[in-house]
């Protein structure tokens, strides 16, 4: 209980409270500059995610993919690289889950699904390792080429679906027989679309955590990302842990494409562009700090403002788009933490110091 109270009292996690507050404050000026009222566009966005049980459950299924894409960045980012094509991977992991769940429609549910949802995982993990590999043995910069496979990712999934597992006369695959659904929990959320996704969401931040924390190949990747020339000095095999780190990050956003097609949508469309799942893990990954319980709270945040921002737009006539200056706001005071210690010195610090003394 006192490790529990220790995390919760770190600077660490006063600052990002703070950069919430003052997000919001900075949406609200922009909201009175723009003639709107505040409390009631708050009061809308909250009671619409809280306000009955189908919308708290469609929000906590908003959730879940950005939890995994969040955990795929901070993953790789914690290894000292910037994963961008998280995006590519999640539309790589969809349609491995959509293949599969298809084309080996004849085998029984719980080796279905499963199966559907390894692959996917294996199929993103894969992708990512492909920028891995470029990093590892030919030095080229994991930015550029995870953006380039972005692109790969989006045509080569419309690809396949379009040419073998197309639904006749529509702009989608065959539905998928098998189903990541809770159907136990769906009647009680009033037919919300609530799926295993978030449970594998946060097994996999449990992995995270203890991967890197409790591990020795998570010390090594760590040091990687530290100094890669002084873990190389010291032994370690830098390649081998570059082309790792990318692996497990793509495999946590392969899982959330599976998510999304097996648990969600039950079907796979063609995309005209990105879907941008994973353009927001990575605002998700900032928000958290890049650590597996701040992803997860991040990702609850940013779920609540996304789906809440059609309550803001129906009840208080407030453009949704508002709700991105927040998360923007939101950013930019976690990244610019100068001004939120600023902020705080009068109060927080000051009194900290003095209790030292």
């Amino acid at each position: 209980m006192n490790k529990f109270k220790k995390i919760f009292t770190t600077d660490s996690y006063i600052v990002p409270l703070v950069a919430i507050v003052l997000g919001f404050l900075v949406g609200a000026i922009v909201m009175l500059l723009g003639g709107y009222d505040p409390i009631t566009a708050y009061s809308a966005l909250f009671k619409r995610v809280f306000g009955n049980l189908y919308n708290f459950g469609e929000a906590v299924r908003e959730m879940t993919p950005l939890m995994l894409t969040g955990l795929a960045v901070a993953f790789a980012f914690r290894s000292g690289m910037f994963n961008i094509g998280a995006d590519g991977q999640v539309m790589i992991g969809m349609t491995a889950a959509t293949v599969v769940g298809i084309k080996m429609a004849g085998l029984p549910s719980f080796l279905l699904v499963p199966l559907a949802v390894i692959i996917a995982g294996v199929c993103g993990g894969l992708w990512a390792g492909i920028a891995g590999y470029l990093k590892a043995k030919r030095g080229i910069n994991e930015v550029i080429t995870t953006i380039m496979l972005n692109w790969i990712a989006l045509y080569l999934s419309n690809y396949i679906v379009r040419n073998f597992l197309l639904l006749p006369g529509q702009n989608r695959s065959e539905d998928i027989p098998a189903s990541l659904s809770m159907t136990f929990l769906n009647s009680i959320f009033d037919n919300a679309r609530l799926h295993w996704g978030t449970a594998i969401a946060l097994a996999a931040a449990v992995f995270f955590y203890v991967y890197l924390w409790k591990t020795k190949q998570g010390y090594e990747m760590r040091a990687v990302g530290y100094n890669p020339h002084a873990a190389e000095y010291a032994g370690m095999n830098v390649g081998r842990n570059v082309m790792k780190a990318m692996f497990i990050s793509g495999v946590f956003a392969g899982l959330a494409g599976a998510g999304e097609v097996l648990g969600v949508f039950h079907y796979q469309a063609i995309f005209a562009a990105s879907p941008g799942y994973g353009f927001d893990g990575i605002a998700v990954a900032l928000l958290g700090l890049t650590h597996p319980l701040g992803v997860i709270l991040a990702a609850i945040l940013y779920g609540t403002l996304t789906y809440g921002s059609a309550g803001m737009s129906f009840a208080a006539d407030v453009p949704p788009e508002l709700i991105r200056i927040v998360i923007g706001s939101i950013i930019f005071f976690i990244a610019a933490q100068g001004i939120v210690r600023w902020v705080l010195k009068p109060f927080y610090f000051k009194r900290k110091k003095e209790k030292v003394l």
